[in-house]
């Protein structure tokens, strides 16, 4: 089975362009329009959209307006210039405008004690507007006002970086500079990193342009709904405790999102939790719109596959194939949901992703790597990946939750444990080719075992060179980090310790982040190596069964000991597409109490969403956190509306009975219950290649009728945009 390939993660066209003291070369024939989208007290958000009216397409644009009172505060999908008036260039991927088609670019505004204004939007490519007053080539996405160290009278040098062109450097060697009171990029910073980073600029006898293009990669194999592996049977046995998923986010809100455009803050970004349980960036209140796009975890190789056996290759799903080239890109994705409402992207990773060595995050399928996007999307190492996509994720105005998913990218989200080790929950699952026995995270003496070595001392380390980030990368939009996935085979004295110590780690890099922590699950084994010992741990009621991730019971009598300012509790929950509870049985049928999993599908159980029943489990198992003022983001929930019918070939023989809509009802009825309780959440998942709760793409493979689909994304479900615009409010 093929898996989808991973969109390229910079997706911005980084071409170093000179800026030539020219017009656009394109007519006047474009609508400008100034709308506003939220307003608050003290500001507002907006956009600015250029419609091209005409038959022929408009390469290049620039646009200009002006305040009497109100000031930008932050831009984003567009390169800005000046400080009223303010002009607003196109970016290099943004460019270029066919007929009949828009472009938009996001601003907030400080009102500065004035009222709203609307002010024209000029640009000679509006329709009878006159000039900007800045001019740049037609090509290129460089504001007017970078123009240092020219080396020619028409051209100056410089480097674009994610789509913000900065002027080079006169005396720095290498990273970031600042000079005549702007920041600026060494010329060996451009000339030395590949085209996602930045390029010299071809000016006079300068430096030539370098150009080099980015590789991602994608496993042909299905995995499980974790990030860690996509398309899996869905029937996994995580029975005390469910499977995994994400949320989708977004930005829109009454509230503004922190910007970080031309006058964004220093890198870092200050993340806190006010009195109310709210998180905040640099003091505002940030409404949490979260998604999850998983794959840099690790995804899943068949033991017989052609390519990398067995193998677990660490890769973005970006919907663009090396067979199956469809064009799409990470910015297109993050433009697409960015519009949709999204500011937050949980980012699953594994320890092996911070290593840019690791071979399974590295080269093309086809000559001796193991990456399957499409060569324009292809990442270079996964290290590159991960840090490529918070870099672009910053400059669409996005923040990304960093989640340590797993122990190690071969395990996946079968973990529990730092030191996990077989036999893992599915060793005896039907039907099902990754089980992962034959990989450890701790040394088990068994032949044939290969062991990826993990404990609390590497995490820790991982933490902190994660918690480095914001400043290694000059960037403002890392929220926290969940310190580790759905760690349900700990008791809650073990993983409340574990919690701490992670804390102290981060806070000893970056005492400006967030620390996430899930919950536990219902039973933990002591792993120990002798026969195993199972303890039940403790969460309210036996009717109603904690997921993986979900049990924070135990979290109120022995609270942890981080500052409720820093703490974000983040349960993950989910319906029957994922794991079939024994409280979702049918009052109906007395033979099945008690049943869940594959056994109630064998024994032709029926399945009710009673909600009363769901709520009082959520209640006891994390709401009443929320109801004590602390902040409370669901790490996971989502699901496969269309299960079974459209669910793994052995959940859709198991449960074929079932012919309505449950694990739909089963969503809308959790989300009811997060706006009740103001709880946020992030939606599992975006990208659609999980296999037991799909994406909120659609996807074109299916394993029962088209399974030559994998790796092209389809347009949103309606249905799950529809739900996640009813817990965002919007």
């Amino acid at each position: 089975m093929i898996t989808p390939p991973k969109k390229n993660l910079s997706l911005l066209a980084v071409l170093s362009l000179c800026t030539i003291a020219m017009g656009y070369s394109t007519a006047a024939s474009a609508a400008c329009s100034y709308n506003i989208d939220n307003e608050w007290n003290t500001g507002a958000t907006g956009n600015i959209k250029i419609t091209n009216s005409t038959a022929t397409a408009i390469n290049g644009w620039s646009v200009n307006w002006q305040y009497a009172t109100n000031r930008l505060t932050g831009s984003w999908n567009a390169n800005l210039s000046g400080s009223n008036p303010y002009t607003a260039t196109n970016m290099g991927w943004n460019g270029t405008i066919p007929p009949g088609q828009t472009v938009s670019f996001g601003f907030q505004l400080n009102k500065n004690g004035g009222a709203l204004e609307r002010p024209t939007v000029n640009g000679a490519v509006c329709s009878g507007g006159p000039a900007s007053s800045a001019a740049p080539s037609s090509r290129s996405s460089t504001p007017s006002s970078i123009s240092s160290s020219s080396t020619s009278a028409s051209c100056v040098q410089q480097c674009n970086w994610y789509g913000t062109v900065y002027p080079l450097c006169v005396t720095t060697t290498s990273g970031w500079g600042y000079e005549n009171n702007r920041s600026c990029i060494s010329r060996t910073t451009c000339a030395s990193q590949p085209s996602p980073f930045g390029v010299t600029a071809a000016c006079g006898n300068s430096s030539s342009v370098v150009s080099s293009s980015r590789s991602s990669s994608s496993s042909l194999i299905p995995s499980s709904r974790s990030s860690s592996s996509s398309l899996i049977p869905s029937s996994s046995s995580r029975s005390s405790a469910s499977v995994i998923s994400s949320s989708v986010s977004s930005s829109r809100s009454s509230t503004p999102p922190s910007s970080r455009s031309s006058s964004s803050v220093a890198p870092g970004g200050v993340f806190r939790v006010d009195a109310t349980g709210n998180i905040t960036k640099n003091g505002t209140v940030f409404p949490v719109r979260c998604g999850n796009w998983f794959g840099l975890e690790g995804q899943h190789e068949p033991k017989d596959a052609e390519n990398n056996a067995d193998g677990a290759p660490m890769e973005l799903y970006a919907g663009n194939m090396w067979w199956a080239n469809t064009g799409r890109t990470i910015q297109q994705t993050m433009t697409e949901i960015k519009a949709q409402g999204i500011n937050l992207i949980r980012l699953p990773i594994a320890p092996q992703t911070l290593d840019a060595t690791n071979p399974q995050g590295i080269g093309d399928i086809r000559t001796g790597g193991v990456l399957k996007n499409h060569p324009s999307v292809r990442q270079t190492n996964a290290r590159q990946a991960m840090e490529d996509f918070i870099k672009l994720a910053d400059q669409n105005n996005i923040e990304v939750l960093v989640d340590i998913h797993s122990c190690s990218n071969y395990v996946g989200w079968r973990a529990g444990r730092l030191d996990a080790r077989p036999p893992y929950v599915d060793a005896t699952r039907e039907n099902y080719e990754f089980t992962r026995e034959g990989y450890s995270c701790a040394p088990v003496g068994t032949p044939g075992v290969t062991t990826h070595a993990y404990n609390e001392s590497i995490w820790l380390d991982n933490l902190k060179d994660i918690a480095g980030l914001s400043t290694k990368l000059g960037v403002d939009n890392i929220i926290g980090i969940d310190i580790f996935n759905e760690p349900w085979d700990y008791t809650w004295a073990d993983w409340k310790r574990l919690s701490e110590s992670a804390y102290t780690a981060i806070n000893s890099v970056n005492p400006d982040m967030l620390i996430f922590v899930e919950g536990i699950s219902a039973t933990a084994d002591n792993q120990d190596g002798s026969p195993s010992t199972i303890t039940e741990v403790p969460h309210g009621s036996e009717d109603y069964n904690p997921n993986w991730g979900e049990n924070l019971f135990e979290a109120g009598t022995s609270p942890l000991n981080i500052p409720k300012s820093r703490l974000v509790y983040s349960p993950h929950t989910y319906g029957p597409s994922v794991f079939v509870q024994k409280h979702f049985m049918d009052p109906a049928q007395p033979a099945c109490e008690g049943l869940e999993g594959d056994a109630a599908g064998e024994a032709d159980c029926n399945i009710v969403i009673n909600e009363t029943k769901l709520r009082a489990g959520w209640d006891e198992h994390f709401g009443y956190l929320r109801t004590q003022g602390f902040a409370m983001v669901v790490g996971e929930f989502g699901g496969n509306m269309d299960w079974p019918q459209k669910g793994s070939i052995s959940d859709r023989t198991k449960w074929n009975h079932i012919t309505t809509n449950v694990d739909q009802q089963w969503q809308q009825a959790f989300v009811r219950y997060m706006k009740e309780k103001n709880i946020q959440g992030c939606y599992w998942s975006i990208n659609p290649e999980s296999g037991d709760t799909h994406g909120w793409y659609g996807h074109s493979y299916d394993a029962v009728s088209n399974e030559s689909g994998w790796g092209t994304w389809l347009p949103f479900d309606a249905r799950k945009t529809t739900l996640l615009k009813d817990l965002w409010g919007n």
